[in-house]
């Protein structure tokens, strides 16, 4: 958690905005663009060196976007920015992502309101001023009227609760905290704690160069082969020359991808079908897996089963060893946990220089120097990866706890319950915008558009503030509870709350458990545009 100080004193030298933005990733580098293009006098603040948000921060081996996207995942509001950058993947990796974003920073001249290397340690709302006053690490102090967080659903790293892991005596490394610097795994005895995403994208990379690679696995996945490559150019240019048709579609869309829908149920097909339908999607790879084949895949259990029983079937395919394939089956409903696209994930424990160490019955209990303790016995090591995820969603927000009204913090405010409206602004904290918040569609939408779709309604908000002579804007007592009611609704059709994940915040140990993930997808966003459209529906407007 972020200490706070006292108190903030006025301070002359205090720098006064309109706006302050916290993130430069997706979400901040939107908001930045558009409040500015509004008139408004705005700064963003990253702790990174660099913009990009978490693709600044996730440089681990492997690291890429975790669907077939290319070029959709990436900003829709410049025709001219989709012509002229040239995807050269599928799937692109972590240093094409982060050239992106450079070149978008460049492009439209963001940098010279983008102030890096500084976190915020305070922030708190003044009900006599309406403003919020914030102050950095180094002790800088700035306010603004409006503020608006983008700090991201996945950047507070969680390190396990292992005793001794602080005194480890080897190099140690989080997935989510990569060294810039060049990592060298070779002749090396490597650990890797975790099996999620970020481990499923480093491990095969690091096993070709360790000496011999010990993965210690939390939970079994179900992976689906990314096959991943080279952007066909034809259709990167047929896309790129006719960028509003798919722009369009993408704003309609479930999930914000232009991808059409499928109306078939798994269980109208014999087995024999939905092998061949299944067969085929394999082949082709990605989430299309999931999402191409048929409707019903994650509302319907008996439905969820078929593809379940289907993936596991090709991990004792890849996996030669049966005692290892059947450490690796996963035995929940196949997407309650973030599905995760691979490169020769399980066919790396084919390798000599390999070997799976099943958590569930073979728990660590400690570390001592170099060695990781399990129930059964030492496993020495040169080099530990924590690749343990984050405190997702609303990790971020609880370390920046900010103070709104009569000095309550949001933690004590989330003691109970994750609670916002629209997933866009908190109860008790006036000016105060989400990005990518609790009960948005944050995680489970195409994210850079998400963002700017959120940026553009908060300031289509301020805008109507500002006409109308309004200073502050608040969610009405009691919207949180319809909203919950709403967000509940929405996961209640799919079998999104079945799983422990971290969608639930299972995985942070005293968490409350809580879907905080928006279902309605495109539905979302319309009401969004109702309730503007209804001068803000649900929240109350006033002046100081």
């Amino acid at each position: 958690m972020v200490k706070q100080s006292e108190n903030i004193e006025p301070d002359a030298a205090e720098q006064h905005l309109d706006a302050i933005v916290i993130g430069a990733g997706f979400g901040g580098l939107y908001a930045l663009y558009h409040l500015r293009k509004s008139g408004l006098s705005v700064k963003a603040f990253d702790g990174a060196g660099g913009v990009g948000g978490t693709w600044w921060w996730n440089r681990y081996p492997g690291a890429s976007v975790d669907i077939p996207s290319a070029p959709f995942y990436a900003f829709t509001f410049s025709e001219e920015l989709a012509r002229e950058w040239d995807w050269t993947e599928r799937q692109p990796g972590q240093p094409e992502v982060l050239a992106y974003l450079e070149y978008v920073a460049d492009k439209f001249d963001l940098r010279r309101d983008i102030q890096l290397k500084t976190w915020i340690s305070d922030a708190r709302f003044d009900e006599k001023t309406g403003r919020w006053t914030l102050q950095t690490d180094s002790g800088q102090r700035v306010s603004a009227q409006f503020l608006i967080c983008a700090a991201g659903t996945l950047s507070a790293t969680n390190l396990p609760d292992i005793p001794g892991i602080a005194d480890f005596g080897g190099e140690c490394y989080h997935t989510g905290r990569w060294p810039h610097e060049p990592v060298d795994f070779a002749g090396k005895r490597v650990g890797v704690i975790g099996t999620g995403s970020s481990a499923v994208q480093a491990i095969p990379s690091i096993a070709r160069s360790a000496a011999h690679l010990t993965v210690f696995q939390r939970t079994p996945q179900y992976c689906i082969p990314a096959r991943n490559g080279p952007i066909d150019r034809n259709y990167l240019k047929q896309v790129q020359a006719e960028w509003k048709k798919h722009s369009d579609f993408m704003h309609t869309s479930l999930t914000g991808m232009p991808y059409p829908s499928v109306e078939r149920s798994a269980l109208d097909d014999t087995p024999e079908q939905r092998q061949e339908v299944y067969e085929a999607l394999w082949v082709d790879g990605g989430f299309r897996v999931l999402f191409g084949g048929y409707n019903d895949l994650m509302t319907n259990k008996a439905a969820n089963a078929t593809l379940g029983e289907f993936v596991r079937g090709k991990i004792r395919e890849q996996v030669r060893d049966p005692a290892t394939a059947n450490k690796l089956m996963p035995d929940y409903m196949l997407g309650t946990k973030r599905l995760i696209l691979d490169e020769g994930y399980f066919e790396t424990y084919n390798r000599d220089n390999v070997s799976l160490v099943d958590l569930r019955d073979d728990p660590i209990e400690r570390i001592i120097g170099n060695a990781v303790v399990t129930a059964s016995g030492e496993h020495t090591l040169d080099m530990l990866v924590l690749a343990t995820g984050y405190d997702a969603i609303t990790g971020t927000l609880l370390r920046l706890n900010p103070r709104g009204r009569d000095g309550v913090d949001l933690a004590t405010t989330w003691r109970e319950s994750f609670t916002t409206y629209l997933g866009m602004m908190i109860p008790g904290f006036p000016n105060f915008f989400l990005i990518h918040g609790p009960e948005s569609p944050s995680v489970l939408h195409n994210m850079p558009l998400a963002g700017e779709l959120q940026s553009d309604w908060i300031g289509d908000c301020i805008e109507h503030l500002r006409m109308n002579k309004f200073n502050t804007i608040e969610p009405a007592p009691g919207m949180e509870i319809e909203w919950r009611q709403s967000t509940d609704d929405a996961a209640r059709e799919t079998l999104f709350r079945e799983g422990d994940s971290w969608y639930t915040g299972a995985n942070i140990e005293g968490k409350h458990r809580q879907f905080v993930v928006h279902m309605g997808g495109k539905e979302y966003f319309e009401i969004l545009d109702d309730v503007a459209h209804k001068d803000y529906r649900g929240f109350v407007l006033a002046q100081t």
